[in-house]
């Protein structure tokens, strides 16, 4: 995993976001790690990730033995 500074993030922001692309950059203090700076393309990826992860979970937990209607079904879903 790629890592900067705290000083190297404050002199050129743009440079460190754009490197960033597909891949978590660890933003360091004094050797420590103090947080991560992820690309718009990985956070895109996560966000999707997890409401999929969360619809799975919702579908596998939901009775559907019931015969419910898809659109009162959709709707305790969210969707």
């Amino acid at each position: 995993m790629t890592s900067v500074s705290i000083s190297e993030l404050k002199k050129n922001p743009a440079s460190v976001l754009s490197a960033a692309g597909s891949y978590p950059i660890a933003i360091k203090s004094r050797e420590k790690t103090k947080g991560y700076l992820i690309g718009s393309d990985l956070f895109e990826k996560m966000i999707v990730y997890i409401e999929d992860a969360e619809d799975i979970k919702a579908v596998e937990k939901a009775d559907l033995s019931k015969g419910t209607d898809f659109e009162e079904f959709a709707r305790e879903l969210g969707i």
